[in-house]
């Protein structure tokens, strides 16, 4: 092809036929950056192929991990639940006489009461996503304001499980060690010991005690919000999946 134009370039030119030959040059010029045109736009066409495939592929795979965290977030939320029906019966039986306590299944209620739920939901696709900054691949704008919220929502959640976890650790469970015996809690935990502890305590003690009485209230206090926060993130995972449906 390139042999031909310079043959008829030749032609012209020994034929002295300069306006001829200009027009023809104009004429390949175009003709050149036509060529280029359309390279660049195959070009452009194939770089907008590969990253439609590359944000079905992101879209799927963010699908598919917030269906495991749909599912992990509901039996964290019925667990939060649970820890906070317990707070709230402890809370009943402050002040109470004995008699009433006694009748109570106080170590099933302390166990479940401080084992509070944490919630660790896989996020390797969004992280991935903003640390490689390619998150712009995502077009669906909602999706992209979903991402955006569970990523604010679940700072939160972490920041105050934070603080709910060292309330246990420096204050509730050496309050506990002191006052009642694990081993009868941890009847209700892997451990299900079958015989109570042999040692002489007085277990209902806690119940007359202001200490153990804030305690409580404050830790349920940060269980329901907790267990608010889960509820939101969860709502979240529902707008997740929607927003990245696939066939």
């Amino acid at each position: 092809m390139i042999k031909f134009f310079r043959k008829i370039r030749q032609k012209l030119l020994s034929e002295n036929k300069f306006s001829k030959y200009l027009l023809y040059a104009v004429g390949e010029i175009i003709l050149v950056v036509i060529g280029i045109l359309i390279a660049l736009q195959i070009n452009n066409w194939n770089q907008k192929r590969i990253q439609q495939l590359e944000e079905q592929s992101i879209v799927k795979n963010i699908h598919i991990e917030y269906l495991q965290n749909k599912t992990s977030a509901k039996i964290r939320i019925k667990e939060a639940e649970q820890c906070e029906a317990a707070l709230r019966q402890l809370m009943k039986m402050i002040g109470k006489d004995e008699a009433y306590i006694k009748r109570q299944n106080v170590d099933s209620l302390l166990f479940y009461a401080f084992d509070p739920p944490i919630f660790r939901p896989s996020e390797n696709t969004i992280s991935g996503l903003i640390q490689s900054g390619r998150l712009e691949l995502l077009q669906n704008k909602e999706l992209v304001n979903s991402i955006y919220n569970w990523g604010r929502t679940m700072k939160a959640l972490t920041d105050r499980t934070t603080r709910f976890t060292a309330k246990l650790d420096n204050e509730i469970w050496p309050y506990l060690s002191e006052r009642y015996p694990f081993k009868d809690m941890d009847a209700y935990s892997p451990l299900n010991w079958q015989e109570k502890s042999t040692l002489k305590v007085d277990k209902f003690q806690i119940f007359k005690e202001i200490e153990f009485e804030n305690n409580t209230d404050e830790f349920l206090y940060w269980i329901v919000d907790n267990k608010n926060l889960m509820i939101e993130l969860d709502l979240l995972i529902d707008k997740i999946l929607i927003e990245t449906q696939y066939d």
